[in-house]
């Protein structure tokens, strides 16, 4: 456990959340990164198993202290019962993932270990000298970092703990693309080229390091965890999933309902998308429509241009909601488009400001070697990635921080929560009338779709559940990963690479996927019911931004607190 956290003082809940967050910050110093603490800039996680138990142990200790805050006088006040149910729910579904060994598996194209430690390095301040010799130092961390990564991948081996074939695959072609070849440098040479001339000698030793330990971890995953994990199936199975639904959604879904769902979804939007694809190229599926507007529709030509688009886009949807749908802080108005890395997994995706909000929030668009972007399924994108989406939900957690607890709106966020709100937050601009050109809203449709299909594949494949009769694809076979590509390629308008890399990514993360589509739908029934409440008198300004600084709430939580506001 750590150091920083005296257990044997009275803290009520919010107050022993944020001693929490802040202990776990000294043994995440990712997690400090991400919330702009400079302490945690030149360091990385111990990822062995015995940094992966001290974590687990400072989680015990909190746990157990918990009961003993909401005990006293002003514990059980609404705003310290919220927080305390957070942390049990929170601590509880990350504790069951560990002693399960999940941790000694962990591997995906996305959010493990070997992402964290390059990603992290696209969030520090490279202003000064001092930035770039915090970079080379945290540089030299790298190899520890990633050796312990590999000593906890080697006991899960050990224990029969594997990661799927696909993971492992797809972890490799990631390191390698890192690794550069002969026409172009490794990925962490390239990010240290406009450093200052005087740290040259320190920074390319330091990006030398990096390189090298990323080499060594590919090399001993193509031969010897590759080999261990050879048997190991793709899918979770049941019992695995129902422990990462929980982790990912903060509750424990009734899958087979939610199954049902997300085919009645399918259907519903399967008939908007015919409607919409006749508007752009009559009597057309809404898949041959979407391939016409991959070459004939509007688009943007060149990387800088795309990402100037993308900003030019955030900064006109904050001027149009800004006083008449939402009340934002200037703070929160702020918002940079970014390119993605290369070698980053396909999807795009967000990263919060920091807690001083000295770095803003930011989104990532990956390029994957494209340069020209139809712009047809971008809006909506933007629209969930960005504003009003990710960035206006957890910015404003950011700047209500100090009023609810800091752990409530960073590092207990409950991904189903901000997805389902991001999710939301497209259907809202639809709502609102910024989708009505038929590109857009095809486009629209066609990103709800996919969010759909996420929840219909991933519980149908990990569950091995049956494909109903009425499906049109496959009736009465039980899906596999083959079948969800096949099922997935034929209800998408996006590339096959992009399909092949949500796939593994939805094998690679149990459950996550599904909480786009049911956060989603825990978003309209407190709206629903919050408006059935106030009739007349509801106001949709002032409940978005009482909704937005709850701060995180699991499933469970969500709907019934935002049906009350």
């Amino acid at each position: 456990m750590s150091d920083t956290l005296d257990l044997t003082k009275d803290l009520l809940p919010r107050q022993l959340a944020d001693a929490y967050l802040d202990a776990l910050i000294e043994l995440d110093p990712v997690t400090g990164t991400y919330l702009g603490v400079p302490e945690s800039a030149g360091r990385l996680p111990d990822y062995s198993p015995a940094g992966l138990e001290r974590i687990a142990g400072l989680q015990r200790a909190v746990l157990a202290r918990l009961p003993h805050a909401e005990a006293l006088p002003g514990g059980d006040s609404d705003v310290e019962r919220r927080c305390a149910r957070l942390l049990r729910e929170r601590l509880a579904a990350q504790l069951a993932v560990h002693d399960a060994g999940e941790t000694l598996r962990l591997m995906n194209n996305l959010f493990s270990p070997v992402q964290n430690v390059r990603n992290v390095f696209t969030l520090m301040p490279l202003e000064t000298a001092e930035d770039w010799a915090t970079v080379a130092r945290r540089m030299r961390a790298v190899p520890a970092a990633l050796e312990g990564y590999r000593a906890a991948l080697a006991e899960g081996a050990s224990r029969g703990l594997t990661a799927g074939p696909r993971q492992v695959t797809t972890v490799i072609g990631q390191l390698t693309e890192w690794l550069g070849d002969g026409a172009r440098p490794d990925w962490f040479t390239a990010f240290t080229a406009d450093g200052p001339e005087e740290l040259r000698g320190a920074l390319d030793a330091a990006a030398g390091e990096a390189a090298a330990a990323v080499g060594a971890l590919r090399d001993w995953l193509a031969g010897e965890y590759a080999a261990a994990a050879a048997g190991t199936p793709d899918v979770a199975g049941r019992e695995r999933y129902a422990r990462w639904v929980r982790y990912w959604n903060g509750t424990d879904l009734d899958l087979e309902e939610a199954y049902a769902y997300g085919w009645a979804e399918y259907h519903r939007l399967l008939a908007e998308m015919w409607a919409e694809a006749d508007k752009i190229l009559p009597g057309s599926s809404p898949w041959e429509a979407l391939k016409h507007l991959d070459t004939e529709g509007r688009a943007v030509e060149g990387v800088p241009e795309i990402r100037a688009w993308l900003q030019n886009l955030m900064d006109e949807a904050i001027t149009a909601l800004d006083g008449t749908h939402f009340e934002l802080a200037d703070r929160v108005k702020r918002v940079e488009s970014m390119i993605a890395p290369d070698g980053s997994a396909a999807a795009p995706y967000y990263t919060p400001p920091s807690l001083d909000f000295s770095r803003p929030g930011r989104t990532w668009l990956p390029t994957l070697g494209q340069t020209r972007f139809p712009v047809y399924d971008l809006v909506s994108t933007w629209y969930h990635e960005g504003v009003p989406g990710h960035h206006l939900q957890l910015a404003q957690w950011v700047h209500v921080a100090e009023r609810l607890s800091r752990f409530q709106t960073t590092a207990g966020m409950v991904s189903a929560n901000a997805e389902g709100w991001a999710l939301y937050a497209e259907r809202l601009m639809d709502e609102l009338g910024f989708l009505t050109d038929p590109e857009l809203r095809l486009g629209y449709l066609d990103c709800q779709m996919m969010r759909a299909v996420r929840v219909i594949i991933d519980i149908g494949m990990h569950l091995g559940l049956e494909i109903p009769a009425d499906s049109g694809f496959h009736a009465g076979e039980r899906w596999t990963p083959e079948l969800a590509q096949e099922f997935f390629g034929r209800h998408s308008g996006r590339p096959a690479d992009f399909i092949e890399s949500e796939l593994v990514r939805y094998l690679g993360m149990p459950g996550q996927a599904i909480g786009y589509k049911l956060g989603e739908r825990a978003w309209l029934a407190g709206r629903e019911a919050a408006r059935a409440a106030h009739g007349e008198a509801f106001d949709a300004k002032r409940w978005h931004m009482a909704a937005l600084s709850l701060g995180s709430l699991g499933l469970d939580d969500l709907r019934e607190e935002l049906a009350a506001l």
